[in-house]
């Protein structure tokens, strides 16, 4: 196929897709998710890295450890804020559809968590299948489990945004009576954790108290999307967002002395995102607002057909993306522990050599994974063809899987 040809068949896709685009469809929000979606892996791609025992065998390593100055760029890369608050934002449009046509909340919820679950289901199945046959392979042991441990990691968000999806109806009955307000009480629920727990009696405090903060603590932006979607949150409390969060941020980083990443780094005793802190929803705060003061610009760029046909792309592969972004790293990283020290996969993150040879390493990241996904894309629809007795066995598979990748066997 000449490069004519390619050029002459990628236009008429996309002009496709932009026709087959009905003319209500939220391209903004679309548009927003799909950058959020894009921050995971990019993310996790930086900000991650190996390495090398005299075994042969990865262990993670983050190159924040070694370049504090790198945590402004979770800033950026941390978007799940605007991740949750399109969610929001999507569910009440979703959930008021299903209203409308006589559909019960627990069918409603029922079709929203099998989406979430069918391909968590089949990376795990997946990955626990492949686990003895890459050890019969020579992969050694401790590979397996820090792969594994990178492929479940992404996935307590599933988990997560399952059961805040699940409150989706107690959520919009708070928005239609509170509006955006609604969101106050979670970021205020965080702020007292926060102080129990970093606060004047830190030492009393059981180790337990932070998961008190898991729920609200991202529920917090997804709230905040339910009443952007009830039209209870407009430019007014957009602009309040963003002020109040940024002010917010700031003064938690320099007078509250709050970890500046917000990913965990290793060796560190306070974390921001696990479970959130306070400085997370100040983020999520900041990025609501900026969100939703962009939307009307966002939307009219994404008219442009080259610019929409990829969000849609991205948007239908979601879940794939996800779940199957950390397996396209290591599908470089592992084959090259074999070979040794290999720059920006298998040396230690702490050089700005590393830096340079990761950033050349993302595209081939990218490549893996959407080879990956045109075939694990199918894990996202229904499995039809798929008996009881084989789902069966994808559960018990999966299951064994969280357990290894988990260290609880």
């Amino acid at each position: 196929m000449t490069l004519a040809s390619l050029r002459a068949s990628a236009s008429s896709a996309v002009a496709t897709i932009d026709a087959r685009t009905p003319a209500h469809r939220d391209r903004a929000v679309d548009g927003l998710r799909a950058l959020a979606l894009l921050a995971v892996p990019t993310g996790h791609w930086l900000l991650g890295g190996f390495t090398l025992d005299s075994q042969g065998a990865l262990h993670n390593a983050s190159p924040l450890s070694a370049f504090g100055f790198f945590a402004p760029l979770s800033w950026v890369l941390q978007m799940l804020g605007v991740f949750f608050l399109v969610g929001g934002y999507a569910s009440v449009l979703s959930y008021r559809r299903a209203q409308e046509r006589g559909t019960s909340s627990a069918a409603w919820l029922r079709g929203r968590l099998a989406r979430l679950g069918r391909p968590v289901l089949g990376v795990t199945a997946i990955w626990a299948a492949a686990i003895p046959v890459l050890h019969a392979l020579a992969v050694p042991w401790p590979t397996l489990h820090t792969g594994s441990t990178l492929v479940i990691q992404p996935l307590w968000f599933v988990g997560v945004y399952g059961v805040i999806t699940a409150l989706t109806p107690w959520c919009v009955r708070a928005a239609r009576r509170l509006g955006a307000w609604a969101a106050a009480p979670l970021l205020a629920s965080v702020a007292v954790v926060d102080f129990l727990r970093y606060g004047p009696f830190e030492s009393t405090m059981p180790s337990w108290l932070s998961l008190l903060n898991l729920l609200p603590g991202w529920m917090f932006a997804y709230q905040l999307g339910i009443s952007w979607g009830e039209k209870r949150l407009g430019r007014r409390g957009a602009w309040v967002l963003l002020v109040g969060g940024s002010a917010l941020f700031a003064a938690l980083l320099f007078a509250f002395h709050y970890p500046a990443s917000m990913v965990g780094v290793p060796g560190e005793a306070r974390t921001n995102s696990h479970p959130p802190s306070l400085l997370v929803l100040a983020l999520a705060a900041a990025q609501s607002g900026a969100a939703i003061l962009l939307r009307d610009r966002i939307g009219r760029a994404l008219r442009r057909p080259a610019l929409w046909a990829p969000v849609v792309v991205i948007n239908l592969s979601a879940m794939t993306i996800l779940c199957w972004h950390q397996t396209a790293m290591l599908t470089a990283a592992i084959p090259a522990s074999f070979a040794g020290a290999v720059p920006g996969l298998t040396t230690a993150p702490d050089t700005l050599g590393w830096v340079v040879a990761r950033l050349v390493w993302l595209p081939l990241f990218a490549t893996s994974l959407l080879l990956i996904g045109r075939y694990a894309r199918g894990l996202e629809s229904p499995w039809k063809r798929a008996r009881r007795g084989r789902r069966a066995l994808a559960g018990v598979l999966a299951a064994g899987f969280a357990v290894f990748a988990l260290g609880l066997a």
